[in-house]
């Protein structure tokens, strides 16, 4: 695996797709990577000895290697470049000439009986 712990991940797939978090532990045998803050579940408890109190409790469950990518430094910079050129579009000079090469439509006035 190429993620290791404490590596800044971004969530390629699933209901957290596009969120960013740091890599907790990760689990080589089942290829998975625990993240914080990432694909949060609820967990049912029963009391016992060591937990007095049972209860429905918010943990963060594993998720594949496969839908994580380790974010640098150089990768948020190339996404914000991105999504710059796609917010604003540039006209080429080929696109303004065709415009300008149709030709207009001819408005004729129709004679009115008198």
């Amino acid at each position: 695996m190429k993620v290791k712990v404490g590596d800044t991940v971004r969530i390629l797939a699933g209901k957290d797709k596009g969120k960013e978090g740091k890599v907790i532990r990760t689990l080589k045998s089942e290829s998975k990577v625990v993240v914080e803050g990432i694909n949060i579940v609820k967990k049912h408890s029963k009391p016992t000895n060591t937990n007095d109190k049972g209860g429905i409790f918010d943990i963060e469950a594993p998720i594949h290697v496969s839908n994580v990518k380790v974010v640098d430094k150089k990768d948020k910079k190339e996404a914000k470049k991105a999504d710059a050129k796609k917010a604003t579009p540039v006209k080429t000079k080929k696109e303004t000439s065709e415009k300008s090469a149709k030709p207009a439509k001819k408005v004729t006035k129709k004679a009115s009986k008198e």
